[in-house]
């Protein structure tokens, strides 16, 4: 897999394993999270517990505690030995103990995109819901765990807020950085998380360092600042998904990753303070993925669920390959990323005045006139290089002779070394432009900064190595980046973001759903100079990409929702964003990914989001703390180990005798999935809808969209609601229909309509 080197999710996903030098580490001892279960003591009551059962194990005068969660969940993170682990373990009232992981952060006219997509599908007149929708929801709270928030950004201005909302409960913890760090009726909390003997590296402030933290929030709720841009590319205005709704930032990412003990601690606390949504942009990577039940994530949401709090979280950025979608606990919902209609284009002018429409953010100042000799890289090698390495332009393959004052032409597809580090080799050799081949890159633009350095496809590059060899002169020169609205096709799955099926749970579909996560303007950290080109201030507003940036859109319209049907428990909330999703793009045509082939459920879940269908669903289905119990019986646990994610059960609770992975598609979800289909047998789910509807008297009919080789037949076809019956079942039956057996995965859907509206969810039935 290729990722954009410049690309901020890669650079902190690179920075990942990384570990926070302690002196701990050199006497043998770790952090490790102990878990207490739910919280049902006072909080002076938990801390005197953990102090107790602490200093019974603990040899050493040291503080050992790091966090101590005692609001939605009770328990402690500690520095331990091994020895010290065990002794615990043993201890009453200790669910489990594990070491504390270091996770990773996942990494404008998208909403405009969005809105524009839906009217598509509704043949509604583009743009007619406006702001309209998600003008009106202050008073929801967003909580974000991330890299913290510059809090002096125009995009958390609190000029046209009113009074903080008194159900709120959250502070806003004092900061050591240089400049103070205010909170407002915008951003109402603001909390950070260090490892006790962390002071030294990591700042004692909520501050955002890095950026990703700052431009996930105003991408989930920031103010609607017209007249933005990055540099005056994708100028327009920069506004968040639910712009009236309040922030709470959590700080539990540093450069040296994320912490499992304090992605703990802001779930207890975040709880406890009063949010409506939390929205996480991080996760494991697809290599290391947790077990639900030393999760941290997996962990924390369940407790806020089960609170009533809906959990957005990133899918990752592990793809394009198959089973690399993380954050898939049920309870969860999971976001992919998409493209959105806008390119930035630097082309490639060929002598003739050919142009090659290439791909990427450099703000070159070269003649715009085909002037400069372009050679490509196998034919510029040194003479100890190999021909593959110089094809690639790896450091030291190419000959500084053939490389002064040309632009080279290079082939990607080594996956050694980076963009960044080919073009320093060409800059460094006085080349004065790059062209990469690169199809996966092409998509996403990552920032050359002046260096004249522009992405192609592959189909391209054999048009310009044609000229090459057609002329024994053959010149070119790179434009500076353009902005180019309207794009076709649009939405496209986004390369990097990470596709089911989950190896752990082939019949739950994740991902959930889709959203924008390519080339997004959001806010900035107002002091990163590193960002700014030769001469520039730095920038306001930047330019990311990753599923870090889907996930707060999914987060802010899930606000949205909320804020106008404060009763619905997340599971409705994530049916409304689920069955109202789409699964076309703007040439009305099935959404493909980034290689252009048509998409599947496995990219993308039950589709790209509507920023306004989720407001009125319909039907919704509703998944309760007991299917979610079921879910981990079925899964493979036992009751001692369902005690790991959940100690308190309810009365008479068991894992039934019959629990098979198999009864995982039986959960009352809003989308289907069957694996170990050979045709041989019908497979049966079943599900139940709510009507959430305005008529209470109405009536629903089914249709159905199923590939070859599989026949789906749903009992009853209509469904008829009354004042007294809000809630209605149906069964839906998978059978071979004997012209084909099904190999691999087939995909469809299964769409309720009464006139007024379409809930719609996708099915996948596999032979694996």
């Amino acid at each position: 897999m290729k990722v954009p080197s410049v690309s901020f999710f890669l650079f902190l996903f690179l920075l990942s394993p990384l570990r926070e030098t302690r002196a701990d580490e050199m006497k043998n001892d770790r952090v490790y999270i102990v878990y207490m279960g739910a919280a049902t003591s006072s909080e002076g009551s938990y801390r005197y517990d953990h102090a107790q059962i602490l200093s019974s194990v603990l040899k050493r005068k040291e503080n050992a505690l790091v966090h101590s969660y005692r609001h939605g969940f009770s328990g402690f993170a500690a520095h331990l030995t091994e020895e010290e682990v065990r002794s615990i373990a043993q201890k009453p009232g200790v669910v489990s103990v594990f070491e504390d992981p270091v996770l990773q952060l996942h990494t404008t006219r998208s909403w405009d995109f969005l809105h524009y997509q839906t009217d598509l599908e509704t043949d509604s007149k583009p743009g007619s819901d406006g702001d309209s929708q998600s003008s009106g929801q202050a008073d929801t709270i967003i909580g974000i765990l991330d890299t913290g928030i510059w809090p002096e950004s125009e995009s958390f201005s609190d000029k046209t807020m009113g009074p903080v909302p008194s159900r709120w409960r959250g502070t806003c913890m004092e900061s050591n950085d240089v400049d103070s760090f205010k909170c407002n009726r915008k951003l109402i909390g603001a909390r950070y998380y260090n490892d006790s003997d962390a002071s030294s590296a990591v700042p004692h402030t909520a501050r955002d360092m890095i950026g990703h933290g700052t431009h996930v929030a105003s991408t989930a709720a920031g103010n609607s600042l017209p007249d933005v841009s990055y540099y005056g590319l994708a100028s327009g205005t920069a506004k968040g998904g639910s712009p009236g709704s309040r922030i709470a930032m959590y700080r539990v990412c540093t450069f040296f990753g994320c912490r499992g003990s304090s992605i703990l601690a802001a779930f207890d606390d975040a709880i406890s303070d009063g949010v409506d949504v939390l929205s996480l942009s991080l996760g494991s990577s697809a290599v290391f993925e947790l077990e639900f039940s030393t999760d941290p994530i997996a962990i924390g949401a369940y407790h806020a669920v089960a609170k009533g709090i809906t959990v957005v979280c990133s899918a990752g950025n592990d793809g394009p390959s198959p089973r690399t979608v993380v954050n898939i606990a049920p309870w969860i919902l999971t976001v992919g990323a998409t493209t959105i209609d806008r390119d930035f284009e630097s082309d490639v002018v060929l002598g003739g005045n050919k142009v090659i429409k290439g791909g990427g953010i450099n703000f070159a100042n070269i003649k715009k006139s085909p002037a400069y000799p372009l050679i490509y890289g196998s034919l510029a090698k040194s003479n100890s290089s190999k021909v593959d390495d110089a094809r690639n332009c790896k450091p030291n393959s190419l000959g500084e002779d053939k490389i002064k004052g040309r632009i080279v032409l290079c082939d990607n597809d080594d996956g050694e070394y980076t963009q960044t580090e080919k073009l320093e080799e060409v800059k460094r050799l006085g080349g004065v432009g790059l062209i990469l081949i690169d199809d996966e890159i092409r998509a996403v633009s990552s920032r050359y900064g002046a260096f004249p350095l522009t992405v192609i496809t592959s189909k391209d590059a054999s048009e310009i190595l044609s000229y090459i060899n057609s002329t024994t002169n053959p010149v070119a020169t790179i434009l500076a980046t353009v902005s180019v609205e309207q794009y076709k096709p649009a939405p496209a799955v986004a390369y990097f973001s990470s596709r089911g099926p989950s190896y752990a749970t082939k019949n739950l579909l994740k991902p959930d759903i889709a959203a924008p996560g390519v080339n997004i303007l959001a806010a900035w950290i107002g002091n990163d100079t590193a960002e700014a080109p030769a001469g520039k201030e730095p920038p306001l507003f930047n330019l990311l990409s990753g599923t870090s940036m889907a996930c707060p859109h999914v987060s802010g319209i899930a606000a949205t929702v909320k804020s106008q049907n404060p009763s619905w428990s997340p599971s409705a909330v994530r049916s409304a964003i689920m069955t109202t999703a789409t699964e076309k793009n703007n040439l009305k045509a099935p959404m493909t990914t980034h290689s252009g082939s048509v998409a599947t459920p496995y990219d993308y879940g039950a589709g790209e989001v509507s920023p306004s269908g989720p407001l009125q669903p319909g039907l919704v289905y509703e998944t309760e703390t007991a299917d979610y119990l079921q879910f981990l019986c079925n899964y493979g646990y036992d009751i001692s180990k369902i005690k790991l994610i959940s100690p308190t059960l309810p009365d008479g609770f068991t894992c039934p005798k019959s629990a098979n992975a198999d009864l995982i598609s039986n959960m009352n979800y809003p989308s289907i999935a069957i694996s170990k289909f050979n045709g041989n047998e019908s497979k049966k789910v079943s599900r139940t809808v709510t009507n959430v509807g305005t008529d209470d008297e109405t009536q629903y009919t089914v249709s159905v969209s199923a590939a070859a080789g599989v026949d789906v037949k749903v009992i009853p076809d209509t469904l008829k609601f009354t004042k007294n019956s809000k809630k209605l079942s149906y069964q839906v039956i998978f059978s071979s229909n004997g012209s084909s057996s099904v190999k691999g995965a087939v995909f469809g859907s299964i769409t309720w309509t009464n006139g007024k509206h379409k809930v719609r969810s996708p099915f996948v039935v596999s032979s694996d």
